[in-house]
């Protein structure tokens, strides 16, 4: 329910850098909700959060990455637009050096290029 209070975006920036796992965690499902529940929010709202994304996608902490993995795909099935920046910022994770980072980008990728924005299976 946080996810429908006038505080949610400032606490998914500010959560994102928190240190304790948890917390952290909490960002991105937070992102995650707003994705599904936020009608009003245009996409560059949810663009901009693709940098939280990319710079908490190397906490090896399985709660976090997963949590920033779940927030990349909801992010990137929310519309065409988005969809198309979020495999951007999945095929850049994929590349990175980092395991944690190739993990989250090749995971989100693998979902996103095959399931169409708004949750609609291509026919």
């Amino acid at each position: 329910m946080f996810d429908r209070t006038p505080h949610a975006w400032s606490k998914v920036a500010a959560w994102s850098s928190k240190r304790d796992e948890f917390q952290k965690r909490s960002a991105f499902a937070l992102l995650w909700s707003l994705s599904v529940h936020d009608k009003s929010a245009g996409d560059a709202q949810f663009a901009d959060a693709f940098a939280l994304v990319e710079r908490a996608a190397i906490d090896e902490r399985n709660f976090v990455k997963k949590a920033v993995n779940m927030a990349l795909r909801a992010v990137g099935k929310r519309s065409a637009g988005l969809n198309a920046a979020a495999m951007r910022v999945a095929n850049r994770l994929a590349q990175s050096p980092d395991p944690t980072a190739r993990w989250v980008g090749t995971d989100a990728a693998r979902e996103l290029a095959r399931v169409a924005p708004l949750g609609k299976q291509p026919r």
